[in-house]
C-alpha cells in the first residue's frame, strides 16, 4: 500500500462527506423559509441512514461477486464482517486499505439518495421519505452502481465508462427526482389544492394555470454557500476517484473546475439573455450543472473538452429548466432532473464524444471510436428508464403504507414546524 494514496484517498473522502450537508444548505436556500430545516435535515438523515445500509448490504452488493453481471454478493462483505484495515481489493484499489475504498464509496452511496429530494421539497412526510431512500438505495442505486462500477458488471462489460457518478449518481437520482415530482404532485398554492401522491387531478385543481407557480428562494447566501462548498468537495468526488495520488487526480481536478466554471458563465449569460438580468442564485446553480456533467468525463478527457463540456451543459440545462417552468405541469421544485438528470445525460454522452486515450486510455467518438459512443448511449438508455420506472413503481407502493405528502394544512404550516417542531429564525 501506498502511503501517498491512501493520504490523498482519506482528504477526498472528507471532501465528499462535505457535499451532502453542503447540498443541504443549497436546496435549503433555495426553498422557503417555513421549509428550510426539514431541507437540511433530509440531506443529514439520508447521510446517517444510507451510511448504515452501505455498511449493512450496500458495498457487498455494489462491489462483491458478480452474479451474472446483474448484482453482488460476497458474505466476507456483509456488515463489513471481513474487512479489515490491512485487507486490499486487488482489483478495485490495489494501493489503499479496502477499509477506506468502502468509506470513499459509502460518501457516494450517501449523496445520490440526497439528490431526489429537490424535486419534492416543501410537501414530502419525513417518514415516508426515509423509507422510500431505503428502497431506492437497495433497489436503485446498488444494481446501477454494480452494472458500471463492478469490474464485472454487464454495462462495464459492454465498454461503459463513468469515471466519477455521471451515471451511477447523476442520472439515476435525476430522473428518479422526475419520477417523485410525477407521484408526489405540485406544491398547494393559496385556493388551489393539490390531492396528495397523485399527478393526475392536475387538470381539475390547476386548470388555471400553465405551469406550476414560481416560489422564491428564502436564502441566496445559503445557495451561494451550498454551491461554494460542493464545488470544493466535488474535487474530492472526481479527483479522488483516480484512488491515487497520481497524474490523472491532478487533471480531474482541472477539468472539475474549469467544466464548472464554464457552465457558471454560460448559465449566467443564458440568463441574462432570457431573463435581462444575471441570477446570483442561477450562476450558483449552472456552477453545480457544470460539476455534474464533467463528473463522467473527468478522468477521461483533455482540459479544452471539459470546458466545451461545462460551457454546453449551462446552456442546455437552463433551457429545459426554463421550459419546465414556463410550459411544463411538472413541479420538479429545485430543478432537480435539469440540472442532475440532463446534465448527467450531456455528461454521459459527451464522454463518448470527447474521452481521449492520451488522458484516461480510452478514445471516444472525436478520436475515432464510434463504439465508446454507442457504449454511452446505451447505459444512458439502460439506467434512466430503469431508474425512473423503478422509483416511480416504488413511491406508488410506499404511498399505499405510508402516505408521501403531507396533509394541506401541514404543507400551509411549513414542514419545519409539522415535521420536526422547530423553525430556522426565531424572531422573538
Amino acid at each position: 500500500m501506498a502511503s501517498g494514496d491512501i493520504a490523498w484517498i482519506i482528504t477526498a473522502t472528507a471532501l465528499v462527506m462535505l457535499m451532502t450537508p453542503a447540498l443541504g444548505f443549497f436546496y435549503g436556500g433555495l426553498v422557503r423559509k417555513k421549509n428550510l430545516v426539514s431541507t437540511i435535515v433530509q440531506c443529514f438523515v439520508i447521510f446517517a441512514v444510507i451510511s448504515l445500509v452501505w455498511a449493512l448490504w450496500g458495498y457487498s452488493l455494489v462491489f462483491g461477486t458478480s452474479i451474472n453481471g446483474f448484482i453482488g454478493f460476497s458474505p466476507d462483505l456483509l456488515a463489513m464482517a471481513g474487512v479489515t484495515i490491512s485487507n486490499v481489493n486487488a482489483q478495485l484499489a490495489p494501493e489503499i486499505p479496502e477499509l477506506l475504498f468502502f468509506a470513499f464509496q459509502l460518501k457516494f452511496a450517501a449523496i445520490t439518495p440526497a439528490l431526489i429530494i429537490g424535486a419534492c421539497a416543501e410537501r414530502i412526510r419525513f417518514k415516508s421519505l426515509l423509507i422510500f431512500m431505503v428502497l431506492w438505495s437497495t433497489v436503485i442505486y446498488i444494481p446501477i452502481a454494480h452494472w458500471v462500477w463492478n469490474p464485472e458488471g454487464w454495462l462495464k462489460g459492454l465498454g461503459a465508462i463513468d469515471f466519477a457518478g455521471g451515471i451511477v449518481v447523476h442520472i439515476a437520482a435525476g430522473v428518479s427526482a422526475l419520477a417523485a415530482a410525477l407521484v408526489v404532485g405540485r406544491r398547494k398554492t393559496d385556493g388551489c389544492p393539490v390531492p396528495a401522491g397523485d399527478s393526475i387531478p392536475w387538470k381539475n385543481h390547476m386548470a388555471k394555470l400553465d405551469a406550476p407557480p414560481v416560489f422564491k428562494p428564502t436564502n441566496i447566501p445559503y445557495v451561494l454557500l451550498g454551491a461554494a462548498l460542493l464545488w470544493f468537495g466535488w474535487f474530492g468526488f472526481n479527483a479522488g476517484s483516480s484512488l491515487a495520488a497520481n497524474d490523472l487526480a491532478a487533471s480531474a481536478l482541472v477539468t472539475t473546475n474549469l467544466a464548472a466554471a464554464g457552465a457558471a458563465v454560460s448559465w449566467m449569460l443564458a440568463d441574462w439573455v432570457i431573463k435581462g438580468k444575471p441570477s446570483a442564485a442561477g450562476i450558483a446553480i449552472g456552477a453545480v450543472v457544470g460539476l455534474v456533467a464533467i463528473t463522467p468525463a473527468a478522468g477521461f478527457v483533455s482540459v479544452p473538452a471539459a470546458m466545451i463540456i461545462g460551457l454546453s451543459a449551462g446552456v442546455i440545462s437552463n433551457l429545459v429548466a426554463n421550459w419546465r417552468a414556463g410550459r411544463s405541469r411538472i413541479d420538479d421544485s429545485l430543478d432537480v432532473f435539469a440540472c442532475h438528470g440532463v446534465g448527467g445525460i450531456w455528461g454521459s454522452i459527451a464522454t463518448g464524444i470527447f474521452a481521449s486515450a492520451a488522458v484516461g486510455g480510452v478514445n471516444g467518438l472525436l478520436f475515432g471510436n464510434i463504439e465508446q459512443f454507442i457504449a454511452q448511449l446505451l447505459a444512458v438508455a439502460v439506467v434512466a428508464p430503469f431508474a425512473f420506472f423503478g422509483s416511480y413503481i416504488l413511491l406508488k407502493v410506499v404511498n399505499l403504507f405510508s402516505p408521501l405528502r403531507v396533509s394541506e394544512k401541514e404543507e400551509d404550516a411549513g414542514l419545519d414546524l409539522s415535521e420536526h417542531g422547530e423553525e430556522a429564525y426565531q424572531l422573538d
